[in-house]
């Protein structure tokens, strides 16, 4: 791949990781207030929540690789009827503001639980348009390989299941903040149990929705025409072995590791077990996804020239 695909390979994982943390971030809040109110909730979240808008930074400024040039962002705005692509940048750049301002309001206690929660909401589900716009923007008709609905299916489970590892993560370091020293906040500690429980089921079933549409695409991509049986080719030869690595790591990571954090969650004093569990979790997804994105972008075959 060139230095332009190096750049889109890193803003669309890093955007997809920005847009599925915040989303699962809302959820995990959700049950947290349900669970022992807006105060507890809010210092479980708070620190997680702070993370995303410098993912997104980073995600944008990646960006500008592809684009050459910063005043090329502009350009996008007067096509936005008719460009899927002017409509990823247009969204990006408003999701990361709106990232900013809740992270701001959730900081500063700016307005009511509320008012913050609905923005919260709003911003969550725009970064679910903005994974759904890259996944758009493959959508080519000279591309056979990427113009399936593969493409934005597999950008969505990406953004959940790097979502999922990512927050389960900042949660643990967020609670090893919380709670130093000799006294420790029971709360806060069962709160990070339950949240680990739900989390690992998530990162299961979404593992599952993964290997499920993989061998669908993989069986639908001969029927493409030639284009789309060279990029197969590719795919479990060329680049064969990184496509093993890719579905070892994020099973491991997503499947077996997930299993042992749930069983580990409800069993008093495994933080320290827990922790590496999840760490460990995180970098096998995160090393399997960016295999994956590298093979999407290494494999591709156009139609003509």
């Amino acid at each position: 791949m060139d230095t332009r695909e190096w750049a889109l390979l890193i803003f669309t994982i890093l955007g997809q990781i920005a847009a599925g943390s915040l989303l699962v971030l809302l959820i995990v809040r959700a049950f947290a207030v349900r669970m022992a109110g807006v105060d507890q909730a809010d210092r479980f979240t708070n620190g997680p929540l702070y993370i995303i808008f410098p993912i997104m930074g980073l995600a944008l400024l990646s960006s500008l690789l592809h684009l050459g040039n910063p005043l090329n962002i502009a350009k996008a705005v007067p096509n936005l009827g008719t460009s899927w692509l002017s409509r990823e940048v247009v969204i990006a750049v408003v999701f990361v503001i709106l990232v900013g301002v809740y992270a701001l309001m959730q900081w500063r206690k700016i307005g009511n639980n509320v008012l913050r929660t609905v923005i919260g909401w709003i911003t969550g589900l725009l970064g679910l348009v903005q994974v759904y716009g890259m996944g758009m923007v493959y959508m080519i008709r000279t591309q056979p390989a990427w113009n399936t609905l593969a493409t934005p299916v597999s950008f969505l489970v990406t953004a959940l299941l790097l979502g999922v590892a990512t927050i389960a993560a900042a949660l643990i370091v967020n609670n090893a903040l919380l709670n130093k020293g000799d006294k420790k906040d029971e709360q806060q500690l069962e709160m990070l149990r339950k949240a680990l429980q739900g989390l690992a089921i998530a990162s299961i079933a979404l593992l599952g929705v993964e290997f499920l549409v993989t061998p669908l695409y993989m069986a639908y991509l001969p029927s493409q025409g030639v284009e789309a049986m060279q990029s197969l080719e590719m795919m479990v030869g060329t680049f064969g072995v990184i496509f093993a690595l890719r579905l070892i790591f994020v099973f491991v990571g997503a499947g077996i590791l997930a299993t042992y954090i749930y069983r580990n969650a409800s069993i008093l004093g495994k933080e320290g077990t827990l922790s590496t569990l999840v760490f460990s979790a995180l970098i096998l997804i995160l090393t399997g996804e960016v295999m994956g994105r590298f093979i999407f972008y290494a494999t591709h075959v156009r139609i003509g020239l």
